[in-house]
């Protein structure tokens, strides 16, 4: 915890406050302190919840005052209790189907009494500390069952939409359709055609007006309208009818089959759980999002304690159930209200339950305004939005959309419980078909036979791989690839005794893998030595192994920095397999991004310097920048250096080169920066930051080229192969022009998270616009935000700046008569930049936080801003964003923070602002 942060002791009667030491001394202690920020939070969420929860209680069939209840009662109890803090939770969608099937079978009273017998259960598995456990359901089953009850909650209500009653299922309801249509009410249609189009419309208002009106929620502005609208004009409509709570119906005893009532216990502890479970999963994620709230200066949200939200949850659902209320889950849709409108506690919760108690006490006679067809086309609208398309692309990718159509259409046929269980069987029968398939091939080029294995090789495939082995022709070189994550001691033993007999007789055998170096060892533990000698990796790589700790271990890997690990800095393999004049693998100490080293591979002298002796001569002349592009990048060849290494080192030489682990004291030293060399002396060599150390060398430049293209081959080329062939096929769709400075530092896909097909980038020095015209346009620059726009269709245009930017120093140094170089006439374009920081009657562009260190960062800052101007005056960019099909963004990445900084309208008038990206309301 932050030393500024508010700290309390088991011991401790106050909270001891820690504050600068100019500042004025605290005031007295108040036990009970509520935050302005939570104030206007719990504000839009009940101006969300209110509507919802009686639309909820309407298409459970439950009196409307239940939904009520369940409100209060979600966000008082479950956000006092819960552990997740700024989780709102109350009456959901998910729930609707559940309930609706348990008010008709059981009744109302039954109906509370299982809620309070789910929330029993709730707190039993809260005891049991088995929260973490329901995330193992396979997302592909937790999205078909929400889509599957989104599915049931929109033909229901559509239903009451057109001024009918719903039926009991889906079937029924999709039969009774078409009477429906035929005798709809025009009245109901035209109340529910209105709260939808204000639905729809009130979040897409632009301009400076829509971001001051979509304060207010679309769901209350979408109920408000219709029910004044049905006022004003007289219409004759069911509405809302809520009686005196003196008459509400609270919990009785259980009534009907064990079993039955059981299995109803059952489904609605399933569903509320999981529901809220994953809901506190995804408020972490956009707490993480808001870096105001992790400082120390706010109220610290840490992540969410997951055992004690299912005790929160249990605790709402007793109290819920008790007082006759509906059952209580986490809901998204109140919860990402409640953080983006700025909470930091769970105060702005419990308020907005408090604000529930109130309304319903004494805001009745307004609320028996509401026509119902308004509240059934909200909940409608609801249930279509629990079918989300971008999770139908995402199971689909991860090829599990059997199980999400299983699931949803169980869902919608039988029922929640009976929909959940399909889902999970065919994704444990999908799971087993993936274990249990592996393709085996075999053809042979060039007097080559090649055997390629791709899946897991389990004794179910020893069979098909020996009777494909037993194909090979004696005396042949045969390449063996195996291409997958797992293998078992049975096939391990087979593919090693036809190795040896195939070697006996005359042949050769080269084991492949998705790492350079991997095979089968010949009767000595070679991973083992291998690894006594370079040190554990736990985590760090996928093991082929046999039972007796012999295997083929891979190179794929998962940092716990911030991207994708090639493995190239601890190899496994052996020193035997590097050839003489080759720099070895586990030489080089580049793991991207774990951290990146800028490529400074430092080469032992062993390795590099060795006197040649007769027997480490090589006929093969040493490649040449020219020869070297002839070469095939997948090679294991890649590069040999001009000093050839003896052919009979030491292994242990080899594999103990100079290597830096992350715990290693030199990679823990911060880097220095490096600074221009002064006029007269000579720039030192080496990479900023880093001394040379005794017996490493630099390997020539070519050399790193050829070097990291080989790792891509090996490493990543596998894994992004069939991607690439998709884009190959379909060709490129980015969605965003990413205009950016040619700086080495700033690499685009890191900081976007992007990959392939993404980003349509143009880097120029100084990330700059050249306006258009004869004399002062670029046709490159331009060329390309032409075929980005009305080619590629981009949806988004961001001109990205950074700190540091070599072209702003050159820009702010740049003396007036002097020498036009190419340089010089580039920057030309970035003179009004210049111009604009030094115009006093401008606002200057700043940061979030903090001013601008130096007049370089405020010409940086104020580069992007001018360069967006010069962006909208390509016809191109006018017409587009005319038409509303384009957008425009300023970034700021502070190289040194790893910050990025996004700009945003300054509605006060005094500049642009660079906000946090997070804090200006884009979904991280």
């Amino acid at each position: 915890m932050s030393a500024c942060a508010p700290t309390r002791t088991d011991h401790s009667k106050r909270t001891e406050r820690i504050h600068p030491t100019h500042s004025p001394p605290p005031g007295p202690h108040r036990r009970f302190r509520i935050a302005g920020a939570d104030v206007s939070a719990s504000i839009a969420v009940f101006l969300i919840a209110l509507p919802l929860s009686l639309g909820i209680a309407l298409a459970t069939g439950a009196p409307l005052q239940a939904g009520l209840v369940a409100a209060a009662v979600g966000g008082i109890v479950a956000g006092w209790v819960g552990g997740a803090p700024l989780q709102v939770s109350g009456p959901a969608a998910g729930l609707t189907v559940v309930t609706a099937d348990l008010i008709q079978r059981y009744g109302w009273r039954t109906t509370c009494a299982i809620t309070v017998l789910a929330g029993l259960a709730q707190l039993g598995l809260g005891c049991l500390r088995v929260a973490r456990t329901a995330l193992a359901v396979s997302p592909a089953i937790v999205h078909g069952m929400l889509a599957g009850i989104g599915v049931t909650i929109a033909v229901a209500q559509l239903h009451v939409v057109l001024g009918g009653t719903p039926q009991s299922s889906v079937l029924d309801n999709l039969r009774a359709l078409p009477a429906q249509l035929a005798g709809l009410q025009p009245a109901a249609v035209a109340v529910s055609a209105l709260t939808l189009t204000l639905l729809l419309l009130w979040p897409r208002i632009p301009g400076r007006v829509g971001s001051l009106v979509q304060r207010v929620p679309a769901a209350l502005v979408a109920v408000t309208g219709a029910t004044a609208v049905a006022a004003l004009a007289g219409l004759t409509l069911p509405k809302v009818d809520l009686p005196s709570w003196s008459s509400h119906a609270l919990a009785g005893l259980p009534e009907g089959p064990v079993l039955g009532l059981m299995a109803a216990v059952l489904t609605t502890t399933l569903v509320c759980s999981v529901q809220s479970l994953l809901g506190a999963v995804a408020v972490d994620k956009l707490i993480a999002s808001r870096p105001d709230l992790l400082s120390a200066r706010s109220t610290r949200v840490g992540r969410s304690d997951l055992d004690r939200e299912l005790l929160g949850q249990g605790a709402a659902n007793i109290v819920s159930g008790a007082l006759g209320g509906l059952p209580v889950a986490g809901v998204a849709v109140r919860s990402s209200a409640n953080v983006q409108a700025g909470a930091v506690s769970r105060n702005s919760t419990m308020l907005h339950g408090v604000l529930v108690v109130v309304a319903a006490l004494l805001m009745v006679p307004i609320l028996d305004l509401i026509p119902l067809a308004s509240l059934a086309a909200l909940v409608m609208a609801v249930g279509i939005q629990m079918v989300s398309l971008h999770h139908i692309r995402t199971v689909t990718r991860h090829r599990e959309v059997l199980v999400y159509a299983v699931t949803t259409l169980g869902v919608v046929v039988l029922g929640v419980l009976e929909g959940v269980t399909l889902g999970i069987a065919v994704a444990v029968a999908v799971a087993l078909h993936r274990l249990a398939r592996t393709r085996i091939t075999h053809h042979e080029k060039e007097g080559v036979h090649h055997v390629h294995v791709r899946g897991q090789l389990t004794f179910l495939a020893v069979p098909r791989l020996s009777r494909i082995l037993h194909l090979v022709p004696q005396g042949t070189h045969v390449v063996v690839e195996l291409d997958g994550s797992f293998m078992d001691h049975a096939a391990y033993e087979a593919l090693q005794d036809w190795q040896k007999t195939h070697t006996a007789r005359g042949g050769s055998v080269e084991l492949t893998g998705r790492r350079s170096g991997t095979g089968l060892d010949t009767g000595t533990d070679v991973e083992a030595e291998a690894e006594a000698e370079t040190g554990s990796e736990t985590g760090a790589g996928v093991d082929f192994r046999s039972g007796t700790g012999t295997g083929i271990r891979t190179g794929l890997a998962t940092s716990t920095g911030a991207g994708l690990d090639t493995g190239q800095g601890g190899s496994t393999a052996p020193a035997a397999h590097v050839r003489a004049g080759e720099v070895p693998i586990a030489d080089c100490r580049c793991r991207p991004w774990t951290p990146w080293r800028n490529h400074q591979c430092e080469v032992p002298r062993e390795t590099t310097q060795t006197p040649q002796t007769p027997q480490a001569l090589s006929p093969t002349p040493t490649p040449t920048p020219t020869s070297l592009t002839a070469q095939s990048a997948e090679s294991t060849d890649a590069a040999r250096p001009a000093e050839a290494t003896a052919a009979g080192a030491p292994e242990t030489a080899q594999r103990r080169g100079k290597r830096e682990t992350p715990e290693s004291p030199e990679s823990a030293k911060p880097r220095e920066t490096k600074r221009p060399p002064q006029p007269g002396q000579p720039e030192q060599p080496g990479h900023p930051g880093e001394e040379r150390r005794p017996g490493a060398s630099v390997e020539p430049g070519e050399h790193q080229l050829v070097r990291g293209i080989s790792a891509f081959q090996r490493n990543t080329a596998p894994l992004v192969r069939g991607e690439l062939a998709r884009l190959a096929r379909e060709g490129q769709q980015p969605t965003q022009l990413f205009l950016t400075c040619a700086d080495s530092r700033l690499v685009t896909s890191m900081i976007t998270s992007s990959g392939p097909g993404d980003l349509f980038v143009v880097r120029n020095v100084g990330n700059l616009v050249p306006p258009p015209g004869e004399e002062s346009g670029d046709d490159s620059v331009a060329a390309a935000i032409e075929y980005a726009v009305d080619v590629l269709k981009v949806r988004s245009i961001t001109v990205c700046g950074h700190s540091g930017c070599g072209a702003m120093q050159a820009l702010f140094d740049t003396e007036p008569g002097g020498a036009r170089t190419p340089l010089q006439r580039w920057l030309r374009h970035g003179v009004p930049s210049l111009e604009r920081m030094a115009d006093g009657g401008r606002p200057r562009a700043r940061l979030a936080g903090r001013a601008p260190v130096d007049a370089v960062e405020q010409l940086c800052l104020t580069n992007v801003v001018q360069q967006l101007e010069h962006l909208r005056a390509h016809e191109s960019v006018t017409q587009a964003l005319r038409s509303g099909a384009l957008e425009l963004h300023g970034l700021y990445f502070h190289v040194g923070e790893a910050q990025t900084y996004l700009l945003t309208e300054a509605a006060s008038g005094d500049g642009e602002l660079f906000g946090h990206v997070g804090e200006t309301g884009v979904p991280a």
